[in-house]
């Protein structure tokens, strides 16, 4: 098999498993609205739900039911302005709800000022992060209930390392309060949450605290040719959780309300992923928590909820308890997940390439420390591939180069013998044997390069790092199209020259035909790619080639030299 099949192949099932997970995304069963009616219970517990779900009734919690959306949207609380070093946020004194979260090191689009607002209270964008308590014998402040702050503003101060955000809730006649406050770490994107009840009453007081993250789908990727190119639609989107036995796991939109989570777990955490970002509730008490999912309807759409619900505690007279969680709300950098939470980094999700696609993220990082430019490691993540696998190409093009030899005999013996294909194959494998040429062997290196092929484009797919990331001249965006089609052209030339350095003979005259149009072809098609997905391809297409001509060029004049 020669260079140019060899492209071939690797591009039919590139395109042909891109068409696979597109597929798998477009005609994935739809979430159904009608089972996902809206589940309401006050949070003092003395009063009955005004509507239970199916899927909230599998979930049998252990504790009183948490009011996952009112049926009616509550008025909002004031809005509390808090910024650190990374983070921009809203807290909602509804609640203590966070509502909005802008990364400040991550703008929207290169060079402009709108940062990306991971975390929004919007209808058509949903995505909040929301805790409380709920208590069957007494008062207890939910995610609906209003909270007071002593100020409207926080911002940490240079030279400050931590800032807390208290936010308080009092029961005058049980002599209940509760203090909310929120730590805020410089460096992080992990939100501490404590809170603390205290009780001032003559009764015990006992319940649970939760946190959930509440969001509703993104828009559907788009369907047609162009939404191939576009990273975010092959990268997943949605619920996900972990265990220290289960593990990673995804719970897509669509089997939220069919088959709802209700586990119990310890030191593990519940999370809302998306490409690039994620937010995540990671329970800080010791103990089982119990992992909960519902989607309910809020005016009219679709909301899908992630939670964690604690062990009950008790307050006795005169004392206080309570319970601590972290939110990360950030990027997906895998060495600052593996720090926040165990198996938090399995959020950058390589699927079933995982166990290559890790250790090429991170030689990939680390050849990014030496060059401090991603484009340039990229190029030399290729290189290093291409060193690894070279005994391998050797092989392959040593077999292209015997075929080649081979070919005006091969023709000749399909000449001679017509449409007699029987006597055709059985006079091929005389030759073969003759000349101790096998036809599969360049295909075996071939396709033990597949699975690290696959796996370095989830890697370059997935990486964060290479958002927005410049390389060098025109290419100041390594996770947009080539603005001027450079590296598409360049691909095309590549192309072009192994097809001229192993020439089509003896090959079907239709294959031939499509052979000529494949670099027109892929041309086109990267030009909507991300131009670090690109720069491998003509990377690893030009690396390829210059193998293919030195070992080529070698494997003749040791021919040439046997014969004389």
């Amino acid at each position: 098999m020669n260079q140019t099949r060899t492209f071939l192949v690797f591009a039919l099932l590139f395109v042909a498993y891109l068409l696979w997970t597109t597929w798998q995304t477009d005609y994935a069963t739809a979430p159904v609205p009608a089972a996902a009616t809206a589940t309401t219970l006050p949070a003092s517990g003395n009063a009955t739900p005004t509507a239970t779900t199916a899927a909230a009734a599998r979930m049998a919690p252990r504790a009183p039911e948490i009011p996952t959306v009112a049926t009616r949207e509550q008025t909002p609380g004031e809005q509390i302005h808090v910024r650190t070093d990374l983070l921009d946020l809203g807290i909602d004194t509804r609640g203590g709800t966070l509502d909005r979260a802008e990364l400040l090191d991550y703008a929207v689009e290169p060079g402009q000022p709108a940062r990306v607002d991971l975390l929004h209270a919007g209808a058509a964008d949903y995505f909040v992060a929301q805790s409380g308590l709920v208590s069957a014998t007494g008062k207890a402040p939910d995610h609906t209930a209003v909270f007071r702050a002593a100020q409207a503003a926080y911002t940490l101060a240079p030279g400050q390392n931590t800032l807390n955000v208290d936010l308080t809730w009092t029961d005058a006649a049980s002599g209940v309060s509760v203090l909310k406050r929120y730590t805020f770490t410089r460096g992080s994107y992990v939100v501490t949450l404590t809170q603390q009840v205290i009780n001032r009453g003559r009764v015990p007081w006992t319940g649970n605290a939760y946190e959930q993250l509440t969001r509703v789908a993104p828009p559907a990727p788009s369907s047609h040719l162009f939404g191939l190119s576009d990273p975010a639609s092959h990268s997943y989107n949605g619920p996900a959780w972990y265990g220290p036995t289960d593990k990673f796991q995804k719970l897509p939109y669509e089997k939220v309300a069919s088959e709802p989570l209700d586990k119990s777990v310890s030191g593990g955490w519940v999370a809302m992923v998306q490409h690039y970002f994620l937010a995540a509730w990671i329970p800080g008490n010791a103990g089982a928590q119990t992992f909960q999912s519902a989607a309910v309807n809020a005016a009219g759409s679709i909301r899908y909820v992630m939670r964690t619900l604690g062990p009950a505690f008790t307050v006795a007279p005169g004392q206080a308890a309570g319970s601590t969680a972290n939110l990360f709300v950030g990027p997906k950098l895998q060495n600052l997940l593996q720090q926040t939470a165990p198996g938090l980094e399995l959020t950058v999700d390589y699927g079933m390439f995982t166990v290559l696609a890790q250790p090429l993220h991170w030689v990939l990082v680390e050849l990014h420390r030496l060059t401090r430019n991603w484009g340039l490691a990229i190029i030399l993540l290729v290189l290093l591939i291409k060193a690894v696998f070279f005994k391998l190409s050797e092989k392959q093009y040593t077999s292209a180069a015997k075929m080649r030899k081979l070919a005006p005999r091969i023709q000749a013996l399909k000449e001679r013998y017509g449409d007699d294909k029987v006597k055709m194959q059985q006079s091929m494998m005389e030759l073969y044997q003759k000349e101790k040429a096998n036809p599969l062997a360049g295909c075996w290196p071939m396709l033990v390069q597949i699975p690290v092929f696959f796996a370095l484009y989830w890697v370059l797919l997935e990486s964060v790092e290479l958002r927005q990331a410049p390389f060098f001249g025109w290419l100041q965006n390594l996770s947009a199209p080539d603005p001027y089609f450079v590296l598409p052209i360049l691909n095309a030339a590549v192309m072009l020259a192994q097809q001229f350095l192993t020439p089509m003979v003896g090959m079907d005259p239709t294959q031939a035909k499509i052979m000529k149009a494949m670099p027109l072809l892929f041309a086109f098609m990267f030009a909507f790619f991300p131009s670090g997905l690109v720069l491998y391809w003509v990377t690893n297409g030009l690396t390829g080639l210059l193998q293919q001509w030195f070992i080529m060029r070698r494997y003749n004049a040791r021919d040439a030299k046997a014969a004389a």
